[in-house]
């Protein structure tokens, strides 16, 4: 998800991808087009905060963009929700061959 000024990046608590960001808050990642993978956007940036204010609204709102779906449909009932929001140092778009 993006806010328009950092990328939100929903998870649980505890998993690899809080504990990697809590020793270390540099973070790199891609979206690509699922109809041309040729067509992506790599992102490098800094955490500037790991939250759970509003965590479990955003992966319902996620959900809904993503699946169709009014709320996350593989939320475990002991698992606490968390927001990464990340702030991009260096976006590139490889734009597809013509």
């Amino acid at each position: 998800d993006y806010d328009g000024d950092m990328v939100l990046i929903n998870t649980a608590a505890g998993r690899i991808k809080e504990k990697n960001v809590n020793l270390d808050k540099r973070v790199a990642l891609s979206v690509f087009d699922s109809s041309n993978p040729y067509n992506m956007v790599t992102i490098r940036g800094k955490v500037k905060e790991s939250t759970e204010k509003n965590a479990d609204s955003h992966i319902d709102k996620l959900a809904k963009k993503y699946l169709g779906l009014d709320s996350y449909p593989i939320r475990s009932p002991d698992e606490k929700r968390i927001i990464l929001k990340i702030i991009p140092e260096r976006v590139f778009h490889q734009k597809p061959p013509s």
